[in-house]
């Protein structure tokens, strides 16, 4: 292993779409079993390590107000579960240059974590698929497994089942209203007891036919139509303006499809060409100044 102290080592945070999301029932240990279509969008957060110096964490970029107390990121929390489980761990100190909005729904922190196990991991010479960095990802939190390798994919279980999708690129925009949703508070609301089944078991055994590689952003679009998001309606509960930002998103010129992405409140809406996804943003920017809003592509 090179000593690389001099070396600065750095990796792209992206944010995490969940096109659709079924949940299939609540376990007995209170965990929530998920079958979730994800993809990665083009906008992200960036994390820095600086190998060899003590461990400790730094908030930088326009949503570093957010981040609340440094000693409660995930960030930290993983290091020092790969920390407890890969003997003489080289750590150091993390700089974080923040740009998703928290608590939204797109695993921001999620990707901030899985970030500082992927960097970690380049400083120790660690495969991508060792056991440990796998275990850590897992125990950090349900969405860090799906963002460690940040490809599409159809994940189940709790988060830690994934099964690679041939996504292609798809023109999107992003839009939070700037007020966060605890993803506790959305799965409260919709108020599954332990043991208890959301969907019949028909629907389990009936699993969605994705299109095969190769297949148009086209048949992606209708084939994630068909599919839902089960925590919407019970977000709409917990914060009304999901609603406002789906009808803004859903009137736009040349929309496809306009979703909530996992537990709100970002919401996304499909395109067939990127100058409809761009001019769609700016005409949000222009009417919603304090949304967040992205223009882009998932993929």
């Amino acid at each position: 292993m090179s000593n690389g102290s001099a070396i600065t080592l750095s990796d792209l945070a992206r944010a995490k779409v969940n096109l659709t999301l079924r949940v299939v029932g609540r376990r007995v240990d209170g965990y929530h079993d998920l079958e979730s279509v994800v993809a990665f969008a083009d906008c992200a957060d960036r994390l820095t390590l600086h190998p060899g110096e003590d461990l400790g964490l730094v908030t930088v970029g326009p949503g570093a107000q957010d981040c609340g107390d440094t000693a409660d990121n995930l960030v930290l929390k993983a290091t020092r579960l790969l920390a407890e489980r890969v003997p003489g761990l080289r750590t150091g100190a993390f700089v974080l240059d923040k740009h998703l909005p928290v608590a939204a729904g797109i695993g921001g922190g999620s990707a901030d974590a899985a970030a500082a196990l992927r960097l970690l991991a380049r400083a120790n010479d660690l495969a991508s698929d060792d056991p440990r960095l796998i275990e850590a990802a897992r125990l950090t939190g349900a969405d860090v497994p799906v963002c460690l390798p940040s490809q599409p994919c159809v994940m189940t279980g709790v988060g830690d089942n994934l099964s690679p999708l041939p996504l292609p690129r798809l023109p999107a925009v992003l839009v939070n209203p700037r007020l966060p949703v605890a993803t506790k508070d959305v799965f409260t609301a919709l108020g599954l007891r332990a043991g208890q089944l959301n969907v019949g078991i028909a629907d389990v055994l009936r699993s969605t036919g994705w299109p095969k590689d190769g297949a148009s952003a086209a048949d992606w679009i209708k084939a994630v139509a068909r599919g839902t998001n089960d925590l919407e309606a019970p977000a709409l509960k917990v914060e009304p303006v999901v609603g406002e930002v789906l009808q803004a998103l859903g009137a736009l010129p040349g929309v496809q499809l306009a979703r909530m992405s996992g537990s709100g409140a970002t919401c996304f809406a499909l395109f067939e060409d990127d100058a409809d996804a761009a001019a769609g943003a700016e005409a949000l920017k222009a009417a919603h100044p304090g949304w967040w809003v992205h223009a882009g592509a998932l993929s």
